[in-house]
């Protein structure tokens, strides 16, 4: 542990309670989290918003720093570090690890190829796959990262954020047209998503590739936020059958939502 660990106070150190928890341990995660949640950068006047007093975030935040977990900038405002590349690369492969037995069940329900992505900052990335058996199926190379508002996940992942949230994210996104039926108005996303907590689940229909539709459910009560679809071509991934697939993507989203709460495989 670097040195300037030392200057967390004694009583930052102490179990937190009932928990178990080490104090400064919760906090400076929790710290790390609302980083995320702003977009990776800021100022050490809104992290404040964490009830912590600033010389505590300080302290904790030089701590990070020290560590290699954030990084700060020439203009005085802090960045997540390079160091967490290496962890949320490992996790991500072990959480793909953990879906795979979820999504073979989709495919062989559904016909379709399923996927499973998260939300990493301001983009969508793809974590895990399992391929369709027909001759044509649709394919997206785990590891692929694309902007959240031209996807069936994405929008799955967005439903229930602030809407100020989210226009902030496509404020430093932008909404790039994939294709002639990509939403790229931030009020007509708005109304996507609206849908989406309206029906219980989200639909791509042709925005991120024309000839593919793609529905999409949310992980609920997952460790980050993630979510579960599956995609095909139009002409088998119909209107008709949404109503058939949609509650297997639900079904099968709470028993991996059970399985990562238990930190075990299927």
């Amino acid at each position: 542990m670097p040195p300037s660990s030392a200057s967390t106070s004694a009583a930052e150190a102490k179990p937190a309670g009932a928990s178990g928890g080490v104090q400064s341990l919760e906090r400076a995660f929790d710290l790390l989290e609302r980083m995320a949640d702003a977009g990776g950068e800021v100022g050490l006047s809104e992290l404040s918003s964490s009830g912590l007093p600033l010389p505590t975030i300080h302290r904790l935040m030089r701590t990070l720093v020290a560590c290699g977990y954030v990084r700060q900038q020439p203009n005085r405002r802090y960045a997540l570090g390079p160091r967490l590349i290496r962890l949320g690369e490992s996790s991500s492969r072990l959480l793909g690890t953990w879906a795979r037995p979820f999504l073979a069940r989709l495919v062989e329900e559904t016909g379709e190829t399923a996927n499973m992505a998260l939300l990493d900052g301001d983009e969508i990335v793809y974590v895990a796959q399992v391929p369709s058996r027909h001759a044509v199926r649709m394919f997206t190379e785990v590891g692929r990262r694309v902007l959240p508002h031209s996807t069936g996940v994405g929008k799955a992942l967005l439903a229930h954020h602030a809407p100020e949230e989210v226009r902030a994210l496509l404020g430093r996104t932008g909404m790039p047209a994939a294709t002639e039926k990509t939403i790229t108005d931030p009020d007509r996303f708005l109304e996507a998503l609206a849908d989406v907590r309206r029906l219980g689940y989200a639909v791509d229909d042709n925005e991120q590739e024309i000839g593919v539709r793609c529905l999409a459910v949310p992980v609920p009560n997952s460790p980050t936020s993630a979510a579960i679809s599956i995609s095909g071509p139009t002409g088998r991934v119909t209107e008709a059958s949404t109503d058939k697939i949609v509650p297997v993507l639900q079904d099968v989203a709470a028993q991996l939502s059970v399985a990562l709460a238990n930190q075990t495989p299927a």
